[in-house]
Parts: structure tokens; sequence; C-alpha cells
């Protein structure tokens, strides 16, 4: 969601916005800690079913200066992370939730009200597309034999000829490496097409059973598991009721061969409520 105004704060308390919900569980906001665990996690009520899931903070811990320094240091930005996340996760276990970027913040009820209401109807089709849906995550990975490119310190090497040789190459020496240089990068190309057949055949089955589905950068690097190249990173909005469904379709593509499908989830829909229109 986006024309959400941060605002910078300078003493004094500020309200810092979890979420906005519809029909709210206020029953789910009692154990939750949020950021500080010093004010309660609380309701504020936009109109209507809507409700943003928020807490008082003390500006002086949320000025933009101070979140600058908080995006440097990993431990620090991981712990607010988690704890906003945990916020987003509990409510949207029991309504409909548009979970807001981190550090959203105003500078008071009435300011975060206003604010939010004022783009209620862009709220309402969000919750509308994410209404009893799940986000589940499915990569696909290919074995390291299958995707290994051949190291380029054979492409192309010449056996050295005889010293009785060295004045002049070789002959057909030039043809020779050519032809090696042609039929790896035929083989390259090959693997390349193999690959994306693969993960448009799971992407394609996958799609069948979501509602919506959004196909995400590839991690270029080997997986730290050691479960080879990824050639599909996919994220799928798919109603509850068909997550059995899901599992089910994950297992039968999960045959022997070269590749690796990892299903994930489910999760709070993140990916698809940036994309509402105002």
């Amino acid at each position: 969601m986006t024309g959400i105004p941060r605002s910078g704060t300078s003493g004094g308390e500020a309200l810092y916005v979890f979420a906005v919900c519809r029909d709210l569980d206020r029953a789910r906001l009692g154990p939750l800690a949020g950021l500080t665990g010093e004010e309660p996690v609380r309701p504020l009520h936009l109109g209507g079913r809507l409700s943003a899931v928020a807490q008082t903070v003390p500006a002086d811990d949320f000025t933009d200066e101070v979140w600058q320094e908080r995006l440097t240091d990993q431990e620090e930005l991981e712990r607010y992370a988690r704890a906003h996340h945990a916020v987003v996760t509990a409510v949207a276990a029991g309504a409909p939730t548009v979970p807001l970027p981190m550090a959203t913040l105003y500078h008071g009820d009435a300011n975060a009200r206003t604010a939010l209401a004022s783009q209620a109807a862009r709220f309402d089709r969000a919750l509308d597309r994410v209404a009893h849906h799940s986000e589940w995550g499915v990569k696909v990975f290919l074995s390291p034999a299958t995707a290994r490119e051949p190291a380029e310190s054979t492409v192309g090497r010449v056996e050295p000829a005889a010293p009785s040789d060295t004045a002049r190459p070789a002959a057909g020496s030039g043809l020779a490496y050519l032809n090696r240089r042609r039929g790896v990068q035929e083989r390259r190309e090959r693997r390349q097409e193999e690959a994306g057949r693969t993960a448009d055949v799971v992407d394609e089955a996958f799609r069948r059973v979501a509602a919506e589905a959004r196909r995400l950068r590839l991690h270029s690097a080997p997986s730290p598991e050691g479960q080879g190249v990824q050639v599909l990173n996919a994220t799928y909005l798919v109603a509850e009721g068909r997550s059995a469904e899901l599992h089910r379709l994950a297992e039968s593509l999960r045959e022997p061969g070269d590749a690796e499908v990892v299903l994930s989830g489910p999760w709070v829909p993140y990916s698809f409520v940036a994309e509402v229109e105002g």
C-alpha cells in the first residue's frame, strides 16, 4: 500500500501503526508486546468496519535519524522486524488484514485516523482481495550437477603443443577450439531452456490453484542448504479452503528427478496488498 505518510517526530509520543483490519478481534491484541512492551497494542477505529492496530511509542526513539541508524544495525533491525511481524501475524489470524510498512508513524491518534480513514476505499479493496486467503511461497531448485556450467578454464583449452611444434599452431586446433566453444554454448542454452520449462510447468500448476500469483526475482547464488540453483521463486494467493489441495500438488511435483520443489506458508499476504491502486 502506498501513499501512507511516514511522519518524522521529535519529543513526546508518536503513534506506530502496524496494520489495518476489517472486523478486528480485539481479544487478540491483549497478549501482544508490540515494539516496546511499555504501552498496549490497541485498536484505532477508522470508521465502518475498519480499524488500525497501533501502539504509542516514544517519539524520540522513532525519528528519521534514529531509524536511519537502526537500518545499519542488523540485529536491531531484525528485532523490530520480528516485533512488527508478530503483531501483524496475530491480528491476521483473526481478521482480514493489510500489513503496513515497518515504521509507519503518525503524530497521534487524530492524525492517524484522518490519514488512514481517507484511504478507506483502498483498504477495502485490498481486504476484499486477501480475505480468507493466505500467501504461499514456491521455490524450484535444479540439482547442482544439472545446473552446473562447464568451467570456463576447460572451455577453450588448447592442448599444449609438443616442443617440436611450438613454432606454429597444430593443424585444425583453431577449428577444434571454436567447435568446443559452440558445443558449450549450445549445452548452456539447452539447460536454460529446460530450466525455464521446468519453472513454467510448476508455476502453471500452482496458478491453477491460486487466486493470484507473482513471480519474484531469482536468487542467483546456490542455496546454503545445498538445494542447487533456483529456477523459480514465486508466491501465490490461495483460498484458505484450498491449502490441502496445495500440499497435494506440491507432493505430486516432488517426483524423483533433477528439480526440487519447496513449498512454504501459509503467510500473511504481504505480496498481494501493495498493488492495490489508489
